[in-house]
């Protein structure tokens, strides 16, 4: 198995999510990872779902995501493509620790977004192996509650799936 990302342009019509999730579903591909959300053009959204598959299975799946009428265009993303996460995490940070916490933030350009009396949440970034170091340096302080996004991704360099600003409809790719 190989870890492959998908980035998925479809109409921003309710259903469509479950119809994609549906097809990977139905095949006994488990996604690792899902993020969706507009694009630069209201009428379309951008999925990028990550999967642990073979190469031949995928391909089949594609073809048959490219059947749905509102999937307009699927690309897979090479490893050179920009891919982050987000993190949100509540660590045990009490005085006699914070400035550690602090520190550690620091050093993984993590972000303070709230700071009270017995935590610190932090907000971060990054790779999945960066957040992951992060939350390991972060465990032995007690990690209170935790919220990680899936991966967005977006291939590297001047070429782009869809216009910019485009509010015309974009052509279908088979």
């Amino acid at each position: 198995m190989s870890r492959h990302t998908l980035s998925v342009l479809v109409e921003n019509k309710s259903g469509v999510l479950a119809r994609v999730s549906a097809l990977f579903s139905r095949r006994g591909f488990n996604i690792e990872s899902l993020a969706v959300g507009p694009t630069e053009n209201p009428d379309l959204s951008r999925m990028t779902i990550v999967v642990d598959a073979e190469s031949q299975p995928l391909e089949q799946i594609t073809k048959q995501l490219n059947k749905l009428i509102e999937v307009i265009k699927i690309v897979e993303l090479d490893v050179a493509s920009v891919q982050r996460e987000l993190l949100l995490v509540k660590v045990r940070a009490p005085l006699t620790d914070r400035t550690q916490v602090l520190q550690t933030a620091e050093l993984f350009r993590a972000r303070v977004v709230d700071v009270n009396t017995d935590t610190v949440t932090l907000e971060a970034t990054g790779t999945p192996d960066k957040l992951q170091a992060l939350l390991a340096v972060l465990a032995p302080f007690g990690i209170k509650e935790m919220a990680q996004s899936g991966t967005v991704a977006l291939a590297r360099g001047p070429r782009a799936m869809s216009g910019a600003g485009t509010l015309r409809p974009v052509e279908r790719t088979a």
